[in-house]
């Protein structure tokens, strides 16, 4: 499958992607059922993400990705959301699974990552769960990696693991990839929410990843391609979940207005929902509440690519703030789920109601870490001038 190619302009790339998703609408939402029942996104909705080209909204172009911009990934990732939680969350993670190495690894790397220019899908868990020890050549690797969304549709592994401390040495992070085959993948996905994002865990014992295939966590000065590969951490994740956060309430949300008019209410049944002026209220409430929470997230996420695109990594303020933004966006997406969930009534809770999924989806991506209250405590700190703030404390 030739993917598409994207123009370098910003605003033409932003519509073909867009286009894009648009072109897949009708795939993906009717997969959704199917992705929850398998307990991972079904293979049709792969199929298309994949040659829609949207796995490579985070690959240097100089590899025949996208590289959009921070912005135009909340849009995209927001879009998909909005069709199928599970498939935005599976974009959103193998985006950054397949888009840090394409920037990161050594070009010896790139041919056997992308042989003849093909793009592969990948799955990614960077907490440094595991242990990589130095050897001749590379490194072992050993560890467990929760949450790894995609996997079982995945290629590549992308994995964090910490180096131990030698002698005058400190412990340090390294970001590994290595091939999903090499590694095994545990049943362990029965959930509540996203059931359809496939996030199992994924082990290795003593694989052997060479050093083109490493790089240093804390480095984030790319190999290839721009702005949006000195983002740094959290700043190159963070937006993701704002995307998905923003997709998932408002279709929620757009849900709750359409059925409005024709859901009678009352003992017995006989004014509309649309009718109740608490209703009118609190849905203006909510539209207002998700405008404004997208709208701080794209100038939070503007503001810090205008510093990647000046050369400079974002320091711990802006990073403590881009992790809070989209914790924010997070929290407003709940509210309003919940909201729509509570007037549709008690035929929300059955299984096929779109709103009984958007409010499971919404509290399983908001139990992230990433969207976690700490990352509006560090974000409070900074507010305080308080020193050493750890963005991702």
């Amino acid at each position: 499958m030739t993917l598409p190619k994207f123009p370098t302009g910003r605003d033409e790339k932003r519509q073909v992607l867009l286009g894009a998703v648009d072109a897949i609408r009708e795939r993906v939402a009717a997969s959704a059922d199917e992705s929850e029942r398998l307990g991972t996104l079904a293979p049709d909705a792969v199929d298309a993400v994949r040659d829609a080209g949207l796995f490579t909204l985070k690959l240097p172009m100089a590899l025949g990705g996208a590289e959009a911009d921070p912005v135009t990934q909340i849009e995209i990732i927001e879009e998909l959301a909005y069709i199928d939680a599970a498939a935005g969350w599976c974009l959103m993670i193998g985006a950054t699974a397949i888009g840090r190495p394409g920037a990161f690894i050594s070009e010896d790397a790139v041919p056997e990552m992308f042989p003849g220019g093909r793009v592969p899908t990948a799955a990614t868990s960077t907490a440094l769960t595991g242990k990589a020890l130095p050897v001749d050549g590379g490194y072992m690797l050993s560890g467990r990696w929760p949450f790894a969304s995609g996997v079982r549709h995945a290629e590549w592994m992308t994995a964090g693991a910490s180096i131990p401390a030698r002698g005058n040495t400190e412990e340090t992070g390294v970001t590994l990839v290595y091939p999903v085959s090499e590694g095994r993948i545990h049943d362990n996905w029965q959930v509540m929410g996203l059931e359809g994002s496939g996030s199992n865990d994924i082990s290795v014992e003593n694989l052997f990843v060479p050093d083109a295939f490493a790089w240093e966590t804390a480095l984030w000065e790319p190999k290839r391609g721009g702005g949006i590969y000195r983002m740094g951490r959290p700043g190159f994740v963070a937006n993701e979940h704002s995307g998905v956060a923003l997709g998932i309430a408002r279709r929620a949300l757009d849900e709750i207005i359409y059925k409005a008019p024709f859901k009678k209410r009352g003992n017995p049944p006989t004014a509309s929902l649309a009718d109740r002026e608490a209703f009118r209220g609190d849905i203006g409430v909510c539209d207002m509440r998700l405008r404004a929470a997208r709208m701080l997230a794209h100038d939070v996420f503007e503001r810090a690519y205008a510093i990647c695109c000046a050369g400079e990594v974002p320091d711990a303020n802006v990073q403590s703030e881009m992790r809070a933004v989209s914790a924010y966006v997070t929290q407003v997406a709940v509210d309003v789920a919940t909201a729509a969930f509570r007037y549709e009534g008690g035929s929300a809770i059955h299984r096929g109601n779109v709103l009984q999924r958007c409010l499971r989806n919404i509290n399983a991506a908001a139990q992230h870490f990433m969207v976690s209250d700490s990352s509006l405590e560090s974000y409070g700190a900074t507010l305080l001038d308080v020193q050493n703030v750890r963005p991702m404390a």
